[in-house]
């Protein structure tokens, strides 16, 4: 029902931008969030959303490089990445919430009941 795209190989200081496109049912009244999953690394959180984009949070290595936004008319969630390092290259997931117009953000991925099946990002130094 989630479909993340837009991965790809890129040297370090470019950009890439994830896309993640929902089917089956509409989550523009869901909570987003975007995680990581590198080699060998347990999956973190990157980045989340409130159902109405008014409450958004970071983690702190992303900080002022990755932008996460949401397109309701595309039932889409976006991850504009910048200024990327080697230190970005994972499997980038993206997750909802399913609770309706929640106005709270989730950085625990337990809290998440629909997942992407995930998009490889590989930033070359």
């Amino acid at each position: 029902q989630l479909q993340a795209s837009g991965g790809g190989l890129v040297q370090a200081g470019g950009s890439l931008r994830l896309s993640c496109a929902a089917s089956g049912r509409t989550f523009t009244n869901f909570p987003v969030g975007w995680f990581r999953q590198a080699p060998g690394e347990e999956r973190e959180f990157v980045a989340a959303m409130s159902w109405s984009g008014g409450r958004i949070y970071y983690t702190d290595s992303v900080k002022g490089r990755f932008t996460i936004s949401r397109d309701n008319a595309k039932n889409t969630v976006y991850l504009q990445m910048n200024s990327l390092t080697p230190e970005d290259t994972a499997v980038y997931y993206c997750g909802a919430k399913h609770a309706y117009y929640s106005g709270m953000y989730y950085t625990d991925l337990s809290e998440y009941d629909y997942w992407g099946q995930g998009t490889l990002v590989t930033v070359s130094s």
